[in-house]
């Protein structure tokens, strides 16, 4: 799978041994940054990766910051993108199954490599359930569509 991952500068390491595992893994994995911890702002990495997400680059992307709230709140400001903030794989499984999350955010400060992996594994390898969920689906990326 073509995953994008970013991060700010409080979830740089993560970011780096996630990026590492999922290319272990056999993914394709494109590190939209930053390229060392210095201070930088999460909006900016936040849009980013909801573009590369957005146009097909990747398939799916992950987002990481210190608690994983403003980055994700980035995310989705894009319509494309459906970013959900998880910490424990139910969460990330069902946030595939019911809501199509194409992007899957997580906190540094609050999420442990061991976990962060098993929420990744969830949400990579959980399809959308469809049915029921996808008028709902289409609504989140057209909010004044009527039911």
């Amino acid at each position: 799978m073509r995953i994008a991952i970013a991060s700010d500068h409080a979830a740089f390491e993560l970011k780096a041994l996630l990026r590492d595992w999922l290319i272990d893994e056999g993914h394709e994995v494109a590190d939209l940054g930053p390229d060392r911890d210095d201070r930088v702002d999460y909006p900016d990495f936040g849009y980013l990766l909801a573009d590369v997400v957005a146009d097909g680059t990747a398939e799916r992307g992950i987002a990481l910051c210190g608690s994983g709230i403003g980055i994700s709140i980035a995310v989705n400001r894009n319509p494309a993108l459906r970013c959900a903030l998880v910490s424990e794989p139910l969460s990330a499984a069902l946030a595939r199954e019911h809501n199509d999350a194409n992007c899957l955010a997580l906190g540094a400060r609050l999420t442990g490599i061991d976990m962060a992996k098993a929420c990744i594994t969830a949400f990579l390898e959980t399809e959308f359930g469809g049915g029921r969920h996808a008028g709902r689906v289409e609504k989140l990326s057209h909010p004044t569509q009527e039911s």
